[in-house]
């Protein structure tokens, strides 16, 4: 059986004259003039991901904020993108924060999530009035109270919480159970309110927030989160009278990795499901809304924002990773025929620490059938480099399907690979991370990130 076709990939992705183009930009023609490897991004795809996102939501309920987790891709250029695009914006660190600002975010756009915040983290959201920031502890929520206090301001702030409520995603990437280190558990928060209420003074409390985890393959557990997030707003305006104005139900919405191709089914059923989700977020927030809306005798629905953090479903997809292949060897021992590449998993580490799939075409021989099985592997010294798994665990597939043929100088493309790549790649083996391009909505491709010399690499150091 072949793999899919590149005629068959997302709009962006086409092949033409044989070779693979990104929004009409020849792929090959970028990997010459920037060098691989090399990430490619597309403007129009994170635009289309972000008013989708927003309008399917709205259609179920008015008053939404889309934040985008900046920490799937905190690239200048993207986050610009998504701010045109009519996104808001989660952070998760001073400089997370500091980089939403210089795009040009208004505070009331902006989230600030964290388990381990700095007072001069915390000074600075306050200072710049964020929508709120998401307390993790009673120790940060008295943190919180005190710096504000000793800036004579107030701070908004949304109380988190971890509800155990498991998931179908990778155990790494559930962060709504107690065995986790994300948020207060349930016999924490009546405390929690009580504190906050008490220190009016110098906080706010606006809100609520659960994040269940990322690539969420169904909608039951955004559900479940609202319940629970519902059940809390309407005791404490019982107890108490006072009105939260938002609810987050975080982030995780899934993208699709897994295209028609014979090596999926080398996958394990689990990891196969979790990978190949498809989840409509006008069906999440639906359910997630349902009950609340029928049991809402108070009307406590009306003037409540509904905060979602989508990071992978605005960018996941609308990038791509091109990698040359370098090297070839062959095992007559096993029969196997190896194609070594210049791109290893210091630029894509979800798929050392989480074994994750990225599929991988030929930008070369885009038109060609991919039928050929070959081992593919990175450039690191370090065995656990390569596009399978070493355990055959049934995670990746233990061969990739490229053109019979595929040899060396060839660019290859690893699609999906727009979240959590970027910005967890590292100069590990003294490989300078690659330069950054975006193809604009214009045609036009921008340098968004230059790549690094070997002179980067000791620039930080002293001796």
């Amino acid at each position: 059986m072949a793999e899919r076709s590149q005629t068959e990939l997302p709009d962006y992705l086409k092949a033409r004259d044989g070779r693979l183009a990104i929004d009409g930009v020849d792929a090959l023609k970028l990997a010459s003039e920037y060098g691989t490897p090399l990430y490619v991004f597309s403007e129009k795809r994170i635009v289309e991901n972000t008013r989708a996102l927003r309008q399917a939501v709205e259609r179920i309920h008015p008053r939404v904020k889309l934040c985008y987790a900046a920490k799937a891709n905190s690239n200048m250029a993207v986050l610009a993108a998504v701010l045109r695009a009519g996104g808001d914006i989660e952070v998760n660190s001073g400089g997370e924060l500091f980089k939403a600002k210089k795009a040009g975010f208004r505070p009331d756009q902006i989230v600030f999530n964290g388990v381990s915040k700095t007072d001069d983290e915390i000074r600075d959201a306050i200072h710049y009035g964020v929508l709120a920031t998401n307390v993790d502890s009673l120790y940060e929520l008295d943190q919180i109270a005190r710096v504000a206090r000793a800036e004579s301001l107030r701070a908004n702030i949304a109380i988190r919480i971890v509800p155990e409520i498991v998931t179908r995603s990778h155990i790494g990437l559930q962060t709504g159970l107690l065995s986790s280190k994300f948020g207060l558990s349930p016999s924490l928060l009546e405390e929690a309110f009580n504190r906050a209420l008490a220190a009016r003074d110098a906080v706010n409390l606006a809100g609520v927030h659960i994040h269940v985890g990322s690539q969420t393959p169904d909608p039951q557990p955004y559900a479940r989160a609202f319940a629970e997030m519902w059940r809390l707003l309407t005791d404490l305006n019982e107890k108490t009278g006072h009105r939260l104005t938002h609810i987050n139900i975080g982030g995780g919405l899934p993208i699709d990795y897994l295209p028609d191709t014979a090596m999926v089914e080398e996958i394990g059923d689990r990891e196969r499901n979790m990978l190949s989700a498809r989840l409509d977020a006008g069906e999440v927030i639906a359910a997630a809304l349902k009950e609340a809306v029928e049991a809402d005798e108070k009307g406590l629905i009306e003037g409540l924002t509904v905060v979602m953090e989508p990071g992978r479903r605005i960018i996941g997809d609308a990038g791509l990773l091109l990698t040359r292949v370098c090297n070839t060897k062959e095992r007559p021992e096993t029969g196997d025929t190896w194609l070594l590449t210049d791109a290893g998993y210091s630029l894509m580490i979800s798929m050392a620490t989480y074994k994750w799939y990225y599929h991988l075409v030929s930008a070369s021989r885009a038109d060609m059938p991919h039928t050929a099985p070959y081992k593919v592997a990175g450039p690191l010294c370090d065995s656990g480099d390569v596009y399978f798994d070493l355990e055959n665990g049934g995670r990746l597939p233990n061969y990739r399907l490229l053109p019979e043929g595929t040899d060396v100088g060839d660019v290859l493309a690893l699609l999906n690979t727009g979240a959590y790549a970027l910005d967890q790649a590292s100069q590990y083996n003294g490989r300078p991370r690659p330069a950054v391009v975006m193809v604009k909505e214009s045609g036009e491709v921008a340098l968004t990130r230059r790549a690094e010399t070997y002179e980067d690499l000791i620039s930080f150091d002293r001796w």
